[in-house]
């Protein structure tokens, strides 16, 4: 009865889905599926600005990498940022926008300033962000597709741009240090 009991107990352990990691505060999902393909949580950090903690991103693909060069031959992949604080759509527009001309050259920055307002674009029609909410960034079939709070808002076409967003976090020289490190697993 005993051995029954303790197997029943395991099945329904198992049975609940994995958490990877809590960071931040937020419990993330050690496998998510894109385009019906799974991907692994490679690695997680909390962006913080000045003193105030942003959002946690959280970086999934087929593979675990631990470079750029891996993750940008990673497909599907996908960045899921978990805010942390309110912040107007203004905010996180511009702070993409920003981070692209910050780790980009002026002529990868100028090969996708269109895409770049177009997600301009899709994050202002998003009105205020609320502390809790989800954005994912999925690239799937030659396209980054936008997701706020469990509804698609939009996809922007092209490798470039995708690459764009991904230096955003990590390249050599990120927005944040210690967030490349933590998302690229380390």
């Amino acid at each position: 009865m005993t051995r029954r009991l303790l197997l029943a107990w395991l099945s329904m352990l198992l049975a609940l889905p994995a958490l990877a990691a809590e960071v931040g505060g937020v419990k993330l999902e050690d496998k998510v599926s894109v385009g019906g393909k799974e991907l692994v949580l490679n690695g997680a950090g909390v962006r913080t600005k000045v003193v105030f903690k942003v959002y946690v991103a959280s970086l999934y693909l087929p593979a675990k990498t631990t470079d750029l060069a891996g993750v940008l031959a990673s497909n599907p992949r996908r960045v899921q940022l978990n805010l942390l604080r309110d912040l107007s759509s203004d905010e996180l527009a511009g702070a993409l926008a920003d981070g692209i001309k910050e780790t980009s050259t002026a002529d990868q920055a100028a090969a996708v300033k269109a895409q770049t307002d177009q997600l301009l674009s899709i994050m202002k029609s998003v009105g205020q962000a609320r502390t809790g909410e989800v954005v994912t960034l999925d690239f799937i079939g030659g396209e980054t597709r936008i997701v706020f709070g469990g509804q698609a808002k939009g996809a922007i076409a092209g490798e470039a741009f995708n690459a764009a967003l991904m230096r955003i976090w990590l390249a050599d020289k990120p927005v944040q240090a210690d967030l490349r490190k933590a998302m690229l697993g380390g």
